[in-house]
């Protein structure tokens, strides 16, 4: 790994664990190296999450609850669609028709995930896989949108649950 990127990384988990989340920084390895039993959630050492330094608790007006903030930071599909194509590999999924995936972020940018962090984006089945699909996942990180923006909860706790297991983020938070 180039001297700047370990840097980069280096400094990307001391953001996150500085914010409670933590993050393993990990290495390059061939494929595959991710592991899909825990579908429907990503392998936690692959993607553990990454935030968005200019999205705190006090700027939560000025960004993600602005419309269309998210529209504005989101990754071009030629930086996407490449590191899906990457991830699927890194998997051994089978089917590696990308259309079948939705390359997410674990930490939606609705609340503050950072946009281009390989640690934050991976191929999610657009298919059930583990009991649920990608839209389900979409249901729990809008609810959690709202009710940050709203002040029904605080922003860390929101990121925190959902990067632990977005599946039980809601519960995790009192919204079920």
């Amino acid at each position: 790994m180039p001297r700047l990127r370990k840097i980069a990384v280096a400094a990307s988990s001391l953001m996150l664990a500085t914010g409670g989340l933590i993050i393993s920084t990990g290495t390059a390895h061939a494929a595959p190296t991710c592991s899909q039993s825990y579908l429907p959630l990503p392998d936690p050492t692959c993607q553990p999450g990454a935030l968005n330094s200019a999205v705190t608790q006090d700027t939560i007006q000025d960004t993600i609850c602005v419309g269309g903030y998210s529209t504005s930071i989101r990754p071009p599909t030629s930086y996407t669609n490449a590191l899906k194509v990457q991830q699927i590999a890194q998997y051994g999924y089978s089917d590696t028709n990308t259309a079948d995936y939705e390359e997410d972020h674990l930490i939606p940018l609705s609340l503050g995930g950072n946009p281009r962090s390989p640690q934050n984006l991976w191929p999610e089945p657009r298919y059930q896989a583990g009991g649920s699909t990608s839209t389900d996942k979409d249901t729990v990180e809008y609810k959690l949108y709202r009710a940050v923006c709203a002040g029904t909860i605080q922003l860390a706790p929101a990121q925190q649950a959902i990067a632990t297991d977005w599946t039980t983020a809601l519960a995790t938070v009192g919204l079920e």
